[in-house]
């Protein structure tokens, strides 16, 4: 059997591939190990500037195994699973890459959660996204975590109480995506904005990244402060300095990564 996640590096982009399309690249026990491994591995690699999760086939990625997960009734196992998920996608957050999603066709339940823990998303028009737990009885508590730290309590909500597929330009305007595109230019879109990413200071866009999630979930007293101590942080970095110079002279900065 092919390997459940392909990476494929080029120009400092490396693109994580769920490669599991016959399950819809559900996230199963043997997915969320290989996703863990891409990811640990990725965080100590330097020559990476951006990370891309994509899906092989027609979908993103619908989700848990529920086939697995029937198979495993016992709570303990259940735990498991779902301590070793969370672990992934915080390690989404905790990357120090900016990690942007190109999603295709489903994402729901656990898809979705990944979509809204990646820290950007671009998508097909024929995508889809939902929260359909409701309907089979199990409440999609894990994926409303990122969800709701994406959307407004009350798209959240909705996507949680009914079930519901939303079409790729609602969950533009609910702020689960940046953008949707035509499917003829999804990967170029998705090219279009990693390249734009990639093209900035690595250490400032890890140093920034770490400080967004950080202030983000604090009072607005405290957030600043952390915001504060980061600005000046950065202000002592060589990249700042390039950068500073670069922009005084007109001309383009060439990033050191300290």
């Amino acid at each position: 059997m092919s390997d459940p996640v392909i990476r494929s590096d080029a120009d400092g982009v490396a693109t994580l591939t769920l490669n599991r399309p016959d399950t819809l690249n559900a996230l199963s026990t043997e997915m969320l190990v290989a996703l863990q491994s891409a990811l640990d591995a990725l965080a100590d690699d330097e020559t990476i500037r951006v990370v891309v999760v994509a899906g092989a086939g027609k979908h993103f990625c619908a989700g848990h195994d529920l086939n697995e997960m029937r198979a495993h009734p016992e709570e303990g196992w259940q735990r498991d699973l779902f301590t070793r998920c969370n672990a992934m996608m915080l390690s989404l957050v905790r990357l120090p890459q900016p990690v942007i999603a190109r999603v295709q066709g489903a994402a729901v339940a656990a898809g979705c959660q990944l979509v809204s823990m990646c820290d950007l998303a671009v998508a097909s028009e024929a995508a889809r996204f939902a929260l359909p737990g409701i309907k089979s009885g199990l409440f999609c508590t894990t994926p409303g975590v990122g969800v709701s730290r994406n959307l407004s309590r009350k798209h959240a909500m909705e996507l949680l109480l009914t079930g519901d597929l939303v079409d790729a330009h609602t969950a533009e305007r609910w702020g689960l995506v940046n953008r949707a595109v035509p499917a003829t230019e999804l990967d170029a879109a998705v090219k279009e904005l990693a390249d734009k990413i990639a093209a900035h200071s690595r250490a400032v866009n890890a140093l920034g990244k770490r400080l967004f999630y950080e202030q983000v979930e604090r009072g607005i007293a405290d957030a600043y402060e952390v915001a504060a101590d980061g600005m000046a942080c950065n202000m002592t970095m060589d990249d700042a300095a390039e950068g500073i110079d670069a922009f005084l002279a007109k001309r383009p900065p060439t990033w050191r990564g300290r």
